[in-house]
C-alpha cells in the first residue's frame, strides 16, 4: 500500500464546538455515516457531503483530510 489518508474531523468538530449528532443533523448524513468518516473505514466520500462538510465547518477538504506516504519501514 502507498500510503494512507488521515482524517481530521475529530480535531474540527473540537474547534467549532459542534457534537457528531449536530454535524450529522446539518449535513443529512447519519452518525453512523459519520463516524464512519471520522474513523476512515469508508472507500470514499461523495463531493456533496464533502461540500457539505466543509460549509459546516467552515474549513477546506485539505484541512478535513491528509494524504501520509508510507515509508519502506512501514
Amino acid at each position: 500500500m502507498p500510503g494512507e489518508i488521515i482524517v481530521h474531523l475529530d480535531v474540527w468538530l473540537a474547534r467549532r464546538k459542534i457534537r457528531s449528532k449536530e454535524l450529522a443533523d446539518r449535513i443529512g448524513v447519519s452518525e453512523q455515516a459519520l463516524s464512519m468518516i471520522k474513523t476512515g473505514k469508508i472507500k470514499g466520500v461523495r463531493f456533496s457531503t464533502l461540500i457539505a462538510l466543509c460549509d459546516a465547518l467552515d474549513c477546506q477538504p485539505g484541512d478535513l483530510f491528509e494524504f501520509r506516504r508510507r515509508t519502506h519501514g512501514d
